[in-house]
């Protein structure tokens, strides 16, 4: 069984199945999100229901399987609780061996280590953009006027959210800031 992902457009998920295939792997799951967090990983989470002892999940590079340093030991050791073994590719490292242990690790604190450098360099950039008046935040996606004259003729927020494919706490938001500027 094996688990490919890709979070953005420059990592190719091509390339990682051709990966996975040329390993002889058999079921091949894969997903688009950021492997930073569990939340919204159906197909990882759908791998480790269907683990079975004597199974290995292979991944291409650790990172495709988490970020966080605990969230991979968590999830080597939910794999190892079924029987299974985990191997990453790049570079080769099983949990066949006590020696895989100890390097995987090490990686998953080398992936959390560069995840938290990306993300300070990412303030540090969004800083300096801000500093030059480059940066103006993120596109605006909701039309606020839209949603204040729905809520001021008579609809709730839930239903406002519903209409608009946005999450309730995003209509309520819209509706504390214009109330506290008077809007």
């Amino acid at each position: 069984m094996a688990t490919p992902g890709v979070s953005t457009v420059d990592q190719d998920l091509e390339t990682q199945l051709a990966k996975l295939k040329a390993q002889g792997c058999e079921v091949i799951r894969s997903e688009k999100v950021s492997g930073g967090s569990r939340d919204g990983r159906a197909e990882l989470a759908t791998v480790l229901d269907f683990l079975r002892p004597g199974d290995e999940l292979v991944v291409t590079r650790l990172d495709r399987l988490g970020r966080d340093t605990r969230d991979v030991l968590n999830l080597i050791h939910e794999c190892e609780q079924k029987g299974a073994f985990v191997t990453v590719l790049d570079p080769h490292v099983s949990t066949r061996g006590e020696m895989g242990h100890i390097v995987l690790t090490v990686l998953g604190i080398v992936a959390q280590m560069g995840r938290r450098f990306i993300k300070e360099r990412q303030k540090e950039g969004i800083h300096k953009a801000k500093d030059a008046g480059a940066y103006k935040g993120g596109k605006q996606c909701l039309d606020y006027s839209h949603i204040l004259q729905q809520h001021k003729d008579g609809c709730k927020p839930t239903d406002i959210a519903k209409g608009l494919c946005c999450s309730r706490m995003q209509v309520y938001r819209i509706l504390n800031a214009a109330a506290g500027t008077g809007a």
